[in-house]
């Protein structure tokens, strides 16, 4: 199979011909047919996250079809369509798996960062974290919410049920949890960059009730903000946009240094959360939910080989919405 693999962070990836994977105990081997490329991979890349296996493949939104079943494996028939999330494998029998937090297992493997990912033609996984993907959408529109969607989910579901939600870092993750938002009866506030009027059009195209620069005021407090930009500094700002009771909540795996602020703007019972990967009850509420919006997921494709030029474009921000592979 052909796969673009990771040799040491912040070098390019390498166009590398492998042995096809074959599935163990439990495992399913897929036939990739699409792959997002999300920020996500960019922190793996530059090396922001520690201790990658390498060589890696990157990659952990991905749709592709069922190849093989491995011994035991029977939750999949040959030819389903699946996709494969962030998360893919934990214990089963650490306090938090017991307790229902397996995004919180410290021994969990991550597709794309411990385990090889979708930047390939193949890959082997743990059929228990594997997904059947709603008919209706195609595998480049799907690619996005395997990732993108379920952490901005999560995130939501953190949110409580703030009705005025403000978004910030209007990109993969928050043009898909808008119309969720909205799906579900919010109020959806986004907040972009200053001067980027890219962005400014597509927060408005989606049908948000408001659109300013990161650095404004809401025209009213907000009941939740979620931080999709992995900029410390939105922290203390969203601090200020939420009212008493609010929350922040922060989605990425990384983040810049959060500065620091006036105990002042954290009074009043607001909340600070922070997102920590996905759990499989996640996947399992939120793709039918995404087919019965339904979300509409706005992708630029590239080819395989082009992955390191989809992962400048992201750095660059010269798209909106969402990269995918189409392999």
């Amino acid at each position: 199979m052909r796969a673009m693999q990771l040799w040491q962070p912040r070098q390019s990836l390498v166009p590398v011909d492998l042995d096809s994977p074959a599935p163990g105990p439990g495992q399913l081997s897929v036939r990739v047919q699409a792959c997002g490329v999300c920020r996500t991979d960019l922190h793996v890349f530059d090396g922001e996250l520690p201790n990658p296996r390498l060589p890696l493949i990157l990659g952990h939104e991905v749709v592709g079809r069922v190849l093989a079943c491995g011994p035991g494996a029977s939750h999949f028939a040959l030819g389903t369509r699946v996709g494969v999330p962030w998360l893919g494998w934990t214990c089963g029998v650490c306090r938090f798996c017991v307790q229902g937090r397996e995004n919180l297992c410290p021994s969990a493997r991550f597709t794309g960062y411990t385990l090889d990912g979708g930047y390939a033609e193949q890959l082997v996984v743990d059929e228990r974290y594997c997904f059947p993907i709603p008919d209706g959408m195609s595998d480049i529109q799907a690619a996005p919410l395997l990732c993108a969607g379920l952490i901005g989910y999560r995130s939501l579901r953190l949110a409580g049920d703030a009705e005025r939600v403000g978004l910030y870092g209007f990109g993969a993750a928050a043009h898909i949890i808008a119309q969720v938002a909205r799906f579900q009866g919010r109020r959806v506030y986004a907040f972009v960059r200053p001067g980027d009027t890219a962005a400014r059009r597509f927060a408005e195209r989606l049908g948000v009730e408001w659109v300013g620069d990161s650095t404004e005021r809401p025209p009213e407090a907000l009941d939740a903000a979620i931080l999709y930009a992995p900029v410390g500094a939105l922290v203390p700002a969203a601090l200020r946009a939420v009212a008493p009771g609010g929350s922040v909540v922060c989605a990425g795996i990384h983040m810049s240094d959060i500065p620091a602020f006036p105990y002042e703007i954290l009074w009043g019972e607001r909340s600070i959360h922070s997102v920590a990967n996905l759990t499989r009850r996640d996947a399992e509420e939120f793709l039918p939910l995404a087919a019965r919006v339904p979300v509409e997921t706005s992708s630029v494709e590239y080819a395989l080989l082009d992955a390191n030029r989809a992962l400048a474009d992201l750095r660059a921000g010269l798209f909106q919405g969402a990269a995918v592979l189409r392999v």
